[in-house]
Formats: C-alpha cells, structure tokens, sequence
C-alpha cells in the first residue's frame, strides 16, 4: 500500500507514518518542519519520503501531492493529521487565533484532500481524517472551544467528500486522549498552552468525566488506520478509538 501521512512531522501523525511504514508498506510523510521530517523518515525506514508541504497553501498541498505520489509510484491512501488546539476561553479567542486553527484542523484538510483526489480516485483509495472525541462524543471542553469547532467541521467535511465522490473512501477517525508516542512522536498540543489556565480547567474536565488517566495505545490506532486504508472506497464513514478493549464502527 502507497500512503500519504500529512502533520507526521511529531505527535499522532509521526507514530502513524512510522507504524505503517514498519508494516512495510510505502509511506510520504508530510508536514511544514521537514529537518524533522527526515528524521522521522529515517525511523520510518528504507523507501520512506520526506516531503515539506504547509496545509494552509494550495500551492504547497498540490506540489506536496505530487511529489510524493511520484515518489511513491502512486496513491492508495490519505491520512490527515495535521492539527493544532490552543486553550482558551472563547471571549479571549481572537481572529487570528480562529483562523490559525481553522486553516490547520479544517481548511488544510480540504485543500490536501482536493490535491489527492484524482490520485485517489485512479486507485478508487480511502483518505483517514483524525478527528476528536470532543467534537463527536462529548460536549465541548470549556477552554477548547475553538478546536472543538474546527473539529466538528473535519467531521462534516468528511461526510461532504463522501457524498460528492462515492468513488472514494472518506472515513473520520475518531480519537479519545492519547499522548502520542515518546521523544518527537510524543503530543505537541499543550505544549504552549498557559499553565494557570490549564490548571483552572483540568477539574472541570475531570468532573465531565472527561479525562479519567486513560490513553489509547498507538498500536491500536496504527490498526484502525491500517484496517480503513486497506478497505479502499469501501471504508467506513466514522471509526472510533478509545481506550479499552473495543473500538466502535459506524
């Protein structure tokens, strides 16, 4: 299988692109930082690309594109990863701030997706999307307020490929709490998240029962994605992985 893992640059995407390439299928990985690209290809293994693309230009996502599946000898799969939450009360959440995460977690999907398509449909593929369980399953995180947004519209934006090209698989993957790998695939989300304000709000997600010390195991969604890219046009709409013994399909 010939698969484009996009945001694989650290965090889910990086543990993504280096569990499929080690289960010896060929794999692009793209995101903006490419000296951490090549490392990450390194530990993917012989026959993994590095591939600089930013999400939020159209020009970068059609040139990303095309060089990986040149590189690759085609397309069969799509994984978007690229993503970013900042943690803030929605009143302090500025223009600048929804557009940086709405371009990342929303827009960079649609242009990445659209440079895919007619690779995808040549080898009537499937495109994974990592979604959130708090923009599918909860109520919204006070304090993430606008990734939950730009989430639920990855969500709708998955159903919408789905209706105009059945041709292709379009599957959103539903993610619970996990902290990525170790080392560089380890989670960057909080990393410039304001402590005090993490602090105040980490009891109220406890309460909701949102976070309970739980993690999904990687290997689990290394499986998932594996299991969707490998069913092509056929894939599901929605898949979900939590943590505990069983993963819900829908």
């Amino acid at each position: 299988m010939k698969a484009v893992v996009v945001g694989a640059s650290s965090g889910l995407g990086r543990c993504l692109a280096v569990g499929l390439a080690q289960r010896q299928h060929h794999v692009a990985l793209l995101a903006r930082r490419y000296d951490r690209l090549v490392e990450a290809a390194k530990e993917a293994g012989p026959g993994s690309l590095a591939v600089a693309c930013d999400v939020t230009d159209a020009g970068s996502c059609h040139k990303a594109l095309s060089d990986a599946v040149a590189g690759l000898g085609g397309l069969d799969g799509l994984v978007y990863c690229a993503g970013m939450g900042i943690l803030a009360r929605l009143a302090d959440t500025d223009a600048s701030a929804w557009r940086r995460t709405l371009d990342t977690n929303l827009t960079g999907a649609a242009l990445v997706t659209a440079a895919a398509l007619p690779h995808l449909r040549q080898s009537a593929g499937a495109a994974a999307y990592l979604s959130s369980w708090s923009a599918s399953l909860t109520a919204p995180w006070p304090g993430l307020g606008a990734y939950t947004v730009s989430k639920a519209g990855l969500d709708k934006l998955v159903e919408a490929w789905r209706v105009e090209h059945p041709e292709v698989g379009f599957t959103r993957i539903v993610v619970g709490n996990s902290a990525g790998g170790t080392g560089d695939s380890a989670t960057e989300m909080v990393a410039n998240w304001d402590p005090a304000l993490a602090t105040e709000l980490w009891p109220l997600w406890e309460a909701s029962g949102y976070f309970d010390g739980s993690l999904i195991e990687i290997e689990d969604l290394v499986d998932t994605v594996e299991s969707v890219l490998r069913s092509g046009a056929a894939s599901p709409p929605s898949v979900t992985v939590l943590p505990g013994p069983a993963d819900e399909t829908s």
